[in-house]
């Protein structure tokens, strides 16, 4: 006769569970709560978890002060992105945006506010949301991913007043030119489309896998990673990274970099970015690499810069990817420490 598992055993084999889970986890996106004092992840489990940067950087902090303040799960499938209003976590996955109330979540309350699905064309399609931009003018969301559409939802009403048609395969990324209002899209036809948002319409296209000293066709065409100033884009992913003068649609720099990135952002005089391997890389605009300064994860997927001047103390740049770590740079120069998902 077989004899009864003991009471231990389940608890044992949750354990392994959990540890298999941060083994396989990938951090997909990260977000600053508008005071600046706190940081949200979002995993691959579709869990989002909350860390007390204040806490984690303080001259008292302890191991437990790097684990996440609260863990709770948010949607089905992974967290592909995350956007703050000054109230709201808005975060994305498989099909929907959800929001939730930035002081419930830090009273450990975190029930779902809302809850939103773009007009897709068959009610069966639920592709993934891989990208979220904030248009504080006009106060407005815009969501991109699986479907090769732009699709803008008005924060006010919760309705949907818009889709850009263009794409045409999925899109990964997007960016905000706000003195325009423009907005540039990247995706996996290798194209970066510029959309006027006053008139709803495609005014530029750069197809930057066409332009040979960009172009890795090894690689492939897809952009997977993008970010603008004024009159200025960089973009890369299976092509180079690049910086473009958008007016004149002309590649300046072509950055020797030979991992595909993944994401990239302007700071200050510099070019922040990270993708395939475990440096966060900065970059001179003309090209040469200033540092790589390593983390550790094998591969990066978002940087996130905290520059809420609410929270100066916390001034900080985290990266996170095929890990369940986030690193934190305190300056731009080595890593800190990590957070724990």
């Amino acid at each position: 006769m077989e004899r009864a598992m003991p009471q231990a055993v389940p608890l044992g084999q949750m354990e392994v569970f959990q540890a298999l889970q941060r083994l396989h986890m990938i951090i997909f996106s990260q977000n600053v709560s508008p005071c600046g004092k706190f940081l949200a992840a979002g995993n691959n489990y579709g869990q989002i978890a909350i860390f007390s940067l204040s806490a984690a950087l303080s001259s008292e902090a302890k191991e437990e002060s790097k684990k996440p303040m609260v863990t709770f799960q948010a949607h089905d499938g992974p967290v592909y992105s995350m956007v703050s209003t000054d109230r709201h976590l808005l975060s994305a996955g498989d099909g929907e945006v959800k929001a939730w109330l930035w002081a419930e979540i830090l009273k450990k309350g975190c029930k779902e506010l809302w809850r939103r699905q773009p007009p897709y064309r068959t009610s069966l399609e639920v592709p993934e949301i891989n990208a979220l931009l904030l248009v504080p003018k006009e106060n407005s969301l815009i969501l991109a991913g699986g479907d090769c559409q732009l699709h803008t939802m008005d924060l006010e009403t919760g309705t949907f007043t818009r889709a850009l048609w263009g794409h045409t395969d999925y899109i990964h990324c997007l960016a905000l030119r706000e003195r325009s209002p423009e907005v540039l899209s990247g995706g996996e036809d290798g194209a970066v489309r510029l959309w006027d948002l006053r008139t709803a319409k495609e005014v530029q296209t750069i197809e930057v896998y066409k332009h040979e000293e960009c172009s890795r066709p090894h690689n492939g065409r897809w952009i997977g990673c993008l970010a603008t100033d004024s009159d200025w884009m960089v973009c890369g992913g299976g092509p180079a990274l690049t910086l473009w003068h958008l007016r004149s649609s002309t590649p300046t720099t072509v950055f020797p970099m030979r991992a595909p990135q993944k994401h990239v952002t302007f700071y200050q005089d510099l070019i922040l970015s990270a993708g395939q391997g475990r440096c966060v890389n900065q970059w001179q605009l003309s090209g040469e690499l200033k540092a790589q300064v390593p983390g550790s994860s094998p591969g990066l997927l978002s940087l996130s810069l905290n520059q809420q001047p609410a929270a100066p103390e916390c001034k900080v740049l985290t990266a996170a990817g095929n890990s369940c770590r986030v690193d934190v740079f305190t300056n731009l120069g080595y890593r800190a420490f990590s957070l724990s998902f």
